[in-house]
């Protein structure tokens, strides 16, 4: 800073009369000069909130001041601000701006950081400042304000009536990719697979630029987009066919998006083009490095919508939204962060192509049987940083020196890697044989350049070895020589005065200087000119110290500068190698998603399923693979399943004979049984064991085979939807009618408890005509929990129905769950049971018994289904 930045005065406590907190009541002209650029670069960022540097600290004013004091819990103070008098101010150390803007975009706020891009002491005037960084939530690059284990997706949203187009992109990975649909419905779904930290829309109306924090709504936002999410409303120009398709042709130097996939799909096309522009608009001095544009559609994958990802728990629980206790903490043996990231990926996005699901099951048959070379390749991914986001920061020019020394070193562990699986013959295995020379080559041109353990700030000097550079060497030589000077000085005029307290100290206000007790002082020599009089000291200094300081610090400087261009020149290598290492980032993450599924499969048993064509599904003794691994060794309870009639000429396994009078296989399985039993469970098995095998994984059951489903569903439970009005049996409807809309003879389809929130005559018919017409007109494979036993007469009514039941063990005064499901319906619920097991007064459970039997004596429900049979 300089004297001419006349914010440099003492900052006070918060006094009346209050300071100014909005700069649409600020007489501008009145401000210091300093406020004036302030308040300029905030009117270019109205909806964010900017951080201004202000010599060792970041600073915001006026109103913005007041809500990060608030959102931070920060003390907020205040600031001369010229002839209007003070101005609210909060402020932040510059070296924590980082942690402080990751709690900022954590809340849903952007964050503009305008920073200092001259030395304050070479300013003439005000110290000059640029916005270096806009920081919102889907536009994170930072190691610290990222999650390792998931994307951090930014997403861009084009709709025209009812068609739509996606793209969405990881910049700290390199991720980009669009896809177009003509369901608005599709479009809500695809954005809850991808939970993107951001969602850019274009609008043309007046809160253009505003960031809307989750639950915040906009008249401009369209119905179909989920208001769980950050959405950034933007201008309709950069996502206009002619800008959108003019920027990506740029980016990737293409003369045709036919390459890319998307050349006739206009929407996806603009959602793509306006989402690059923002990237580049927020990144400012960085250069980001995205991967080559892919095109996907929806049809591409299973099809698992958000109702059916929550019921199956797969990445988090129901109960209380944790990670403990999903299918994703169950699997989860990765070994890298890139890993992690691609088992998240692979489970909401399973696979429909057989051949695809077979070449991941090849490679863990093979690490399954061969554990030397899957314990060895553990062991040596456990060794590989996140190649994938470092070199995204290397790339946008964000990294530092640690993070070339972590890239180089797992770059030199792919070597190794290749010589360990050289005699591997499964293909994603085979991915990892080649490492091109390049990369080995960089890899030692960074150990060879950066010392083994840099500082963490660039332009302190301290990054490059000697040898390197001749010019570094002989500037290192000459500040060493000139310390060393300094060192000496100190022994040198103790002994030419004769004062053994003397000292040489330095500090960034004075330079160096000669300190000398005060008792002392008459033995100061003539050369020495008074500087500073402390209490108990005085600080003197001669010419030749001022020399050889300003020696110094002038070739401390340039050793600085050198050293810093050295590294950015070194970090720009690896900014030419992105795609190569990216290429082998993406191989290196799949294989260790495989042997992390190997090593699962040898430690929980898991078989190999076998994928075929029809719509059989036969799992003999499956488990559930959460639930398992929540108890003891030996406790859960196995359960076969069979569904799907044997059409295209689909057998059943000759290893798993069928425990069932029917054949063909079942479309639909009425499964009836008390509460507690397990059928929730084992609906939930069923459907986990269905994904699993799509991503390509093993199967816990002992032995499995399985059609390819094209969508599962799920209605396990319901609860009020209080935000839309909607009673739990009015959600339950909405579910179930998604359901009967959408799926097909190749879905999935796993029911629990249809009909239950209303009275028992109109849930009962209501139950009875959902099985009926899933079982008639859809054919879905479906197992259909309920307590409504009646639904037993469907079996002898269809003869693709079939009954099963959770089993029990009746005793005089307690029944026992066995957890077994087998043929045949039950004819009872034992609810009352479940009461007495819940605790209820033994006088209510008698009662109870009373009033049941007179219901069942006197029910008209047994006549009817007669009747209707």
């Amino acid at each position: 800073m300089t004297a001419s930045d006349s914010d440099n005065q003492p900052t006070e406590s918060l006094q009346p009369p209050a300071p100014h907190a909005d700069t649409r009541l600020v007489d501008r002209s009145k401000l210091s000069k300093m406020y004036q650029h302030y308040v300029e670069i905030k009117d270019k960022h109205p909806h964010a909130l900017l951080l201004y540097r202000v010599g060792d600290f970041f600073e915001t004013f006026f109103q913005d001041a007041v809500t990060v004091s608030r959102e931070l819990e920060l003390v907020l103070t205040s600031k001369h601000g010229g002839e209007v008098g003070r101005v609210a101010m909060t402020g932040v150390p510059h070296h924590a701006w980082e942690r402080y803007s990751t709690q900022l975009v954590e809340k849903g706020y952007a964050v503009v950081i305008c920073d200092q891009v001259e030395d304050a002491s070479e300013a003439v005037g005000l110290v000059r400042r640029e916005v270096t960084r806009i920081l919102t939530p889907g536009t994170l690059l930072e190691e610290g304000m990222l999650k390792s284990s998931r994307n951090n997706y930014l997403a861009a949203a084009v709709i025209a009536g009812n068609h739509w187009g996606l793209a969405y992109a990881d910049i700290s990975t390199g991720e980009f990719l669009t896809t177009q649909g003509s369901d608005l419905e599709h479009l809500t779904q695809e954005l809850m697979r991808l939970q993107p930290s951001e969602v850019l829309v274009p609008i043309n109306a007046p809160d253009l630029g505003a960031l809307l924090r989750p639950g915040e709504t906009s008249p401009h936002l369209p119905q179909c987009l989920p208001p769980s999410f950050c959405y950034s409303l933007r201008s309709q120009v950069p996502f206009s066919q002619g800008e959108a398709r003019s920027k990506l042709l740029q980016k990737f130097k293409v003369r045709s998006l036919e390459g890319l996939g998307c050349d006739h799909l206009p929407l996806a096309v603009r959602a793509a083009g306006g989402l690059l522009e923002y990237v580049e608009d927020t990144q400012k001095e960085n250069t980001i490095s995205l991967q080559r544009l892919r095109t996907y559609t929806l049809t591409d994958y299973l099809i698992i919508d958000h109702q059916t990802r929550r019921n199956l728990e797969i990445t988090q629980t129901v109960r209380d939204g944790t990670f403990h206790g999903s299918l994703l903490w169950a699997l989860d043996r990765t070994s890298t962060a890139m890993g992690s990231r691609a088992l998240r990926r692979w489970l909401l996005q399973p696979l429909l192509d057989i051949k695809g699901i077979w070449a991941r099951q090849e490679t863990i048959q093979e690490l399954k049987e061969n554990t030397p070379l899957r314990q060895d390749l553990r062991y040596l991914l456990r060794q590989i940083y996140d190649l994938e986001r470092l070199t995204g920061r290397a790339s946008s020019g964000t990294a530092n020196a640690r993070d070339l020394i972590a890239l180089a070193d797992s770059l030199s562990r792919l070597p190794e890697l290749a010589r360990l699986v050289a005699d591997a013959g499964s293909p994603f295995l085979k991915a990892l044989q080649k490492v091109p020379p390049v990369l080995e080559e960089l890899a030692q041109k960074i150990q060879a350049h950066l010392v083994e353990a840099p500082p963490i700030h660039l332009k302190e000097g301290g990054l490059i070895r000697p040898g390197i550079n001749v010019l570094l060497d002989e500037r290192k030589a000459t500040v060493e020589a000139d310390h060393q000077w300094i060192a000496n000085l100190e022994v040198d005029e103790r002994a030419r005065t004769g004062i053994p307290t003397l000292k040489v100290g330095f500090n960034e206000t004075f330079g160096y200087y000669i300190s000398i007790s005060r008792t002392k002082a008459d033995q100061v020599p003539a050369n020495y000119i008074r500087k500073q009089t402390l209490k108990n000291e005085e600080r003197y200094i001669t010419p030749e110290l001022k020399e050889r300081e300003a020696r110094i610090l002038s070739a401390r400087d340039d050793l600085y500068k050198l050293e810093y261009e050295i590294f950015v020149a070194l970090r720009e290598e690896v900014g030419e190698q992105a795609e190569a290492i990216r290429q082998l980032s993406r191989a290196v993450a799949a294989a260790d998603v495989l042997c992390g599924l190997a090593e699962l499969a040898v430690q929980q048993g898991y078989c190999r399923p076998e994928m075929i064509s029809g719509r059989g599904l036969e799992i003999v003794d499956g488990r559930h693979p959460v639930v398992e691994q929540s108890l003891p060794a030996g406790f859960f309870v196995p359960n076969s399943t069979y569904l799907g009639s044997r059409e295209s000429g689909v057998e059943s396994s000759e290893k798993a004979p069928l425990p069932t009078p029917h054949s063909p296989l079942p479309d639909l399985i009425i499964l009836t049984g008390p509460n507690a039993s397990g059928k929730s469970c084992y609906l939930r098995q069923v459907g986990l064991i269905q994904l699993m095998a799509q991503i390509g994984s093993f199967v816990p059951a002992k032995s499995a085979k399985l059609g390819v489903c094209d969508r599962i569903f799920t209605r396990v439970g319901a609860v009020d939807d209080l935000a839309t009005g909607q009673s739990t049996f009015m959600v339950e409807m909405n579910e179930t009618a998604n359901i009967l809309n959408h799926a097909t003879s190749k879905s999935l389809v796993l029911l629990d408890e249809i009909g239950r929130g209303t009275a028992t005559f109109d849930g009962l018919s209501i139950a009875w005509a959902v099985a009926e017409y899933i079982a008639t007109e859809i054919r879905s494979r479906t197992i259909f929990a309920t307590h409504y036993h009646e639904l037993n007469e469907l079996a002898g009514m269809l003869p693709n129905v079939a009954n099963y039941q959770v089993t029990v063990k009746e005793l005089p005064d307690q029944i026992i769950f066995l957890h077994q499901v087998q043929p045949g319906g039950a004819d009872k619920s034992y609810g009352i049971e479940a009461g007495r097991l819940a605790g209820l007064p033994a006088v209510v459970i008698q009662r109870a018994k009373q009033v049941m039997g007179q219901i069942e004596k006197h029910s008209k429900i047994a006549i009817g289904l007669k009747n209707l049979t």
